[in-house]
């Protein structure tokens, strides 16, 4: 990875992000693209586990927050759907590939596809290059942007676990701001590409109004050494499935 400069690396410290144009190959996304299309082609998900996936506060805790199957996804490959694709008996009105939101968390140590996209050396090279000494994968989506949706991510809120036994499963600590347009700088990527972003950023996709989706496969590291994971996160490490390292 040679062409991660010592001014990229600088740049991605003072912005808290960075692009980095063909990090990987064209046949490494057609590849992440078929494995996919494999999984979709299997799945089967039942009726009471057809879970809406939103990023509104209200809807977020009515659905996700009160769904036994998004809150023990963490270790698990699940499927997470767009808003209007099920008819009132939880059947498809819409083809399963146009019905998906994202599908996660766990692809990155379940599939073989995704593990070795995510544990590729490139990646480990610029984990170490990024001064990470133990970082551990946290939890990968695969996301499909379909036309019309939109979406966003912020710092100022946390969603938690809640006392066993309470309904709905999980709160938010903290609430959303409102930002600016203005505020948000746009960032166009090309297939292969990678967007590198702190934890600590803001950051939106706005929506989409091409005929196609965006396919996006996006997982999220933490350092580990001398840090430990909240017990109040919604997602939690399993025995069954440990935060897996990066550098393996």
């Amino acid at each position: 990875m040679a062409f991660v400069t010592k001014e990229q690396l600088q740049q991605f410290h003072e912005d808290g992000f960075l692009v980095l144009e063909e990090f990987f190959t064209t046949e490494e996304c057609d590849a992440m693209r078929e494995q996919i299309n494999k999984i979709i082609a299997k799945m089967d998900v039942p009726h009471y586990c057809r879970t809406e996936f939103t990023t509104k506060e209200k809807e977020e805790l009515q659905a996700q927050g009160s769904s036994d199957y998004f809150l023990t996804s963490g270790d698990k490959i699940r499927f997470f759907f767009e808003k209007g694709v099920f008819n009132e008996k939880g059947d498809f009105l819409v083809s399963k590939e146009k019905s998906i939101n994202k599908i996660g968390h766990a692809l990155h140590a379940h599939d073989p596809v995704f593990k070795q996209i995510t544990h590729s050396s490139k990646m480990q090279e610029l984990g170490r290059k990024l001064g990470l000494e133990k970082p551990v994968v946290v939890q990968s989506m695969y996301i499909f942007k379909q036309p019309g949706i939109g979406g966003e991510d912020g710092i100022t809120r946390r969603m938690v676990r809640t006392l066993p036994g309470t309904i709905p499963y999980t709160r938010f600590i903290g609430s959303e701001q409102t930002y600016q347009d203005s505020q948000f700088i746009p960032v166009p990527i090309h297939k292969g590409g990678l967007i590198l972003i702190h934890g600590e950023v803001v950051h939106k996709s706005e929506l989409n109004s091409s005929e196609r989706s965006r396919h996006v496969y996006t997982f999220h590291l933490m350092e580990s050494k001398d840090t430990s994971w909240s017990r109040e996160n919604w997602l939690q490490p399993t025995p069954e499935l440990p935060f897996p390292p990066l550098y393996i």
